[in-house]
């Protein structure tokens, strides 16, 4: 736990908090039922909810942006160090939430211990960790100009593996694409996500590979802002890049659809377009109109996102482990008891707003004490 730095990046703090927000009312809703805006697409398509980890991804690169300047400061084995260290512990926590909670009940009530054997390896925490590390070691080897020309060569050749390497006649296909065939290669099918009722993994090893750029790019648009962030002309460029990335991002999808769980080349391009569209309104309400009254309860979220997130995620996994009623989850419990009463649907979603909220309570008097969780 640390104090906050002196100076911080409102803007940022605001867009990476209203991603987390966002990300606790899509992973918490009360039960099946669900606004279709706030589920992900089933597979090629694109939904509100296929943008908030890509957004968040594109909050890391950002946040790099402004860190960068202290890396200059340190030796090489200094900076290693510290990329390695934050990419083992962020990793490990996604791990450790998946064995969570590290036991089970077998049919004769005998408590067991949860096997490594069954345990997912990959997530969206080991993703970020990931997708962090190489994200970290391009910026900090290389140029600009280069970081952006290995990311162009990655979304290109990823386009290329995944069309030549997938299974005909549809080679992007859930158990007929390249990237399957390797996540089953890596670590069998116990391994794996069997959400989609199929051992397949939507953050495979890799599919990693393309979203590395959603967090090269978030870096150079935190570059950019920091340069040229609070003039008109910055700030009409950023728009511009967006617009152009989220066209160029629409008519990719006719070739290589938009797919979140595929994490397809269209799908990092149209999303870094959104999200440099979304950062430059805050930027413009925040620091040209200086309407800063609202960003409280975001910057709440943005500046412990990491805590909160496994807070959120942590705290819906003892909810589902303690059992009121034979067969019955309290998160469940919860629910029926309480919001079903206002609709199957607009139950589920006060079910998720008041989860988020309880979480924004924790992070509030986390803020209000100044402390700040950091790896």
């Amino acid at each position: 736990m640390t104090v906050a730095p002196k100076q911080r990046f409102l803007a940022l703090d605001v867009f990476r908090g209203m991603t987390i927000c966002f990300m606790i009312i899509v992973n918490t809703s009360g039960s099946k039922f669900t606004y279709s805006p706030l589920e992900h697409a089933r597979w090629h398509g694109f939904t509100p909810t296929d943008l908030v980890f890509p957004s968040f991804l594109f909050a890391v690169g950002n946040a790099m942006s402004f860190v960068m300047s202290r890396w200059n400061t340190l030796t090489q084995a200094q900076v290693l160090g510290k990329i390695f260290k934050r990419t083992f512990i962020i990793f490990l926590c996604g791990f450790l939430l998946y064995w969570f909670p590290f036991f089970y009940t077998d049919p004769t009530h005998h408590v067991l211990f949860a096997p490594l054997s069954h345990t997912r390896i990959l997530g969206v925490l080991q993703r970020i960790a990931l997708a962090y590390g190489i994200a970290s070691l391009l910026v900090y080897y290389f140029k600009p100009g280069t970081v952006i020309s290995i990311s162009i060569s990655i979304l290109l050749l990823y386009w290329a593996l995944m069309l030549m390497g997938g299974e005909a006649p549809d080679p992007l296909t859930m158990t007929g694409n390249l990237g399957y065939k390797i996540d089953l290669w890596l670590m069998g099918p116990n391994h794996m996500y069997h959400g989609e009722g199929v051992a397949f993994d939507p953050e495979g090893w890799f599919s990693t590979l393309p979203s590395v750029v959603n967090v090269t790019f978030g870096y150079m648009v935190g570059k950019f802002i920091q340069e040229k962030g609070k003039s008109f002309e910055g700030l009409t460029k950023l728009l511009l890049l967006g617009a152009t990335l989220i066209v160029i991002g629409y008519f990719w999808d006719l070739s290589f659809p938009i797919n979140k769980k595929l994490w397809s080349s269209s799908f990092v391009v149209y999303t870094v377009g959104i999200d440099c569209v979304i950062i430059s309104a805050i930027i413009y309400v925040v620091d040209f109109l200086g309407r800063t009254g609202w960003t409280r309860f975001f910057t709440v979220f943005g500046k412990n996102p990491l805590f909160i997130y496994l807070l959120s995620e942590v705290g819906a996994t003892v909810l589902y482990v303690i059992q009121p009623e034979p067969g019955v989850s309290l998160y469940s419990w919860i629910y029926q008891h309480i919001y079903r009463h206002a609709g199957l649907y607009l139950g589920s979603l006060l079910f998720a707003i008041s989860w988020m909220l309880f979480c924004w309570i924790v992070g509030f008097y986390l803020d209000k004490k100044k402390i700040y969780v950091r790896v």
